[in-house]
C-alpha cells in the first residue's frame, strides 16, 4: 500500500511542480465585481468559468478581506491545471438548504491554496442536528466537498465552524491535504474533520484538527489512504467507519496512520462497524507511532457500534476485518479500559496485531485495562496494560 501510494504522490507532485513552472494567467475576482463584506457568489462562479476555461495553467485568487458567499458549485473539467487561491476569509449563510456550501467536481491537476478560511458559521445549524434521534437524519452544508477530483493538493487553508463535516471527499484519486487546520467546537454535532469515502489515493499530512465528531473518518471504499502527523483534539479520534450502515458498501483497504498525536479526544483509533449489517470488509489497517494524551478509548475495534440504539444490537456484524496492526501506541487513557477489541460474533476479527503498547490510565481506580472479544490477537513487545489473548 505504501509503495503504491508513494509512487502516486511523487508522479503528482511533479506534475504540479512542473505546471508551477509556467507563468499562471490570474483571475481575480475583484475583476468580477467582488467586493469586501459583500456577496461574492456570482464574481467568483464567473472567475472560475473563465479560468476553466483557459487552455494555460489558471489561478482564481480571492484576496485579503472577508466575503460573503453563498452556495457555489465549482465545475470541471477544465481545459488545463487551475488553482483556487483563498487569502481572505469565505462566510457562508448562517440559514442555508441543501447540503453543500463550497464543491469542487470533476477537476483534473487542481490545487487550493492560501492563508485563508472557509467559515460555514455553523453555530445556530448544530442546535437543528436530528442526528441523534435518526440515523438518516437529514445533511446539513458541508464546507468543501471534492467530487471526483484528481491529482490534486490542498494546502493551507483552513475550515472553521461548519455546518456538518468540514471536507467531505468522494470519488477521488491521489489527492493531498498539507498544512489545513480545522476548527469546531467539541460539542459542535456531526463535524467530522476530513471524510473520506470510495476514494484512492488520498494523504492526509502535518494537518492540525480539533473538531466535535472524527477528525478523519474513513468510510466504504477508502484505499490507500496515508494518515501522517496530524494533531487531533478535541474529537471523536481517528475512525474507520462506521461501516454496514447501508447496503452495497465497498471494502476498504490500505489504510496506514502514523506518527499521530491524539490529545482529548473521545477516541483515539478506531474501526467500527454497524450490527445487523449486510456482508463487507475491511482489511490491512496499520496504526503506528501514535501518541495519546488522555484520550478516551485509546485502541478501539467496535463491530456492536449502536449510538443512540439506532440498531438490532443483537445481530452480529457481517463486515469482515483483518490484517490489523497496532504497533508503538503511548499515552494515557482517559478510561481505565485502554484498549477494546469487541469483534463481531458472526465474523470475528483475524491476523491483529498489538505490538509496544504503553496506556497509562489517568484515573485513580487502578491500572489500565484490555478487553477482547472474538479475536485472538498476536502479541509481542511491551504490553500495558498487559494484554489478553482471547476472551469469549
Amino acid at each position: 500500500m505504501g509503495l503504491r501510494l508513494d509512487i502516486a504522490m511523487i508522479l503528482m507532485l511533479f506534475l504540479l511542480k512542473s505546471t508551477g513552472n509556467v507563468q499562471a494567467s490570474i483571475f481575480n475576482v475583484k475583476q468580477y465585481g467582488a467586493k469586501v463584506n459583500a456577496d461574492i457568489t456570482q464574481a467568483l462562479t464567473k472567475a472560475w468559468k473563465a479560468a476553466c476555461a483557459s487552455t494555460g495553467q489558471s489561478k482564481v485568487v480571492v484576496p485579503g478581506g472577508t466575503y460573503k458567499l453563498g452556495a457555489v458549485p465549482l465545475e470541471g473539467p477544465c481545459k488545463g491545471p487551475i488553482e483556487l487561491q483563498v487569502i481572505g476569509t469565505l462566510q457562508a449563510p448562517e440559514q442555508q438548504s441543501g447540503d453543500s456550501w463550497v464543491s469542487f467536481n470533476h477537476v483534473d491537476f487542481f490545487t487550493l491554496s492560501g492563508s485563508g478560511t472557509f467559515d460555514g458559521q455553523g453555530k445556530i445549524a448544530w442546535g437543528q442536528s436530528e442526528c441523534s434521534k435518526n440515523k438518516y437524519c437529514k445533511q446539513l452544508p458541508i464546507n468543501i466537498r471534492f467530487n471526483f477530483i484528481t491529482n490534486a493538493i490542498i494546502r493551507d487553508i483552513t475550515s472553521l465552524d461548519s455546518k456538518e463535516f468540514h471536507i467531505n471527499v468522494l470519488g477521488c484519486k491521489n489527492v493531498t491535504f498539507q498544512h489545513v487546520t480545522i476548527k469546531a467546537p467539541e460539542t459542535s454535532v456531526n463535524t467530522d474533520g476530513i471524510h473520506i469515502g470510495r476514494s484512492t489515493g488520498i494523504h492526509i499530512i502535518d494537518t492540525n484538527i480539533g473538531t466535535g465528531d472524527d477528525c478523519v473518518s474513513l468510510s466504504d471504499g477508502s484505499r490507500d489512504i496515508a494518515v501522517e502527523k496530524v494533531n487531533c483534539g478535541p474529537g471523536h479520534g481517528i475512525s474507520i467507519g462506521s461501516l454496514g450502515k447501508f447496503p452495497n458498501e465497498e471494502p476498504v483497504s490500505g489504510v496506514k496512520v502514523s506518527g499521530c498525536t491524539l490529545t482529548n479526544a473521545m477516541n483515539g483509533v478506531r474501526i467500527k462497524t454497524w450490527p445487523a449489517s449486510p456482508t463487507g470488509s475491511a482489511s490491512d489497517m496499520h496504526f503506528e507511532d501514535i501518541i495519546m494524551n488522555n484520550v478516551g478509548n485509546p485502541i478501539i475495534i467496535d463491530q456492536v457500534y449502536c449510538p443512540w440504539n439506532q440498531c438490532q444490537a443483537k445481530i452480529p456484524s457481517r463486515i469482515k476485518i483483518s490484517n490489523v496492526s497496532f504497533i508503538n501506541i503511548r499515552g494515557t487513557s482517559k478510561f481505565q479500559e485502554a484498549v477494546k477489541l469487541v469483534c463481531s460474533k458472526g465474523v470475528p476479527c483475524e491476523k491483529v496485531e498489538l505490538r509496544d503498547i504503553d496506556l497509562k490510565y489517568n484515573g485513580h481506580d487502578g491500572s489500565s485495562t484490555y478487553h477482547c472479544i472474538n479475536v485472538k490477537p498476536k502479541i509481542s513487545g511491551k504490553q500495558n496494560p498487559p494484554a489478553c489473548t482471547v476472551k469469549a
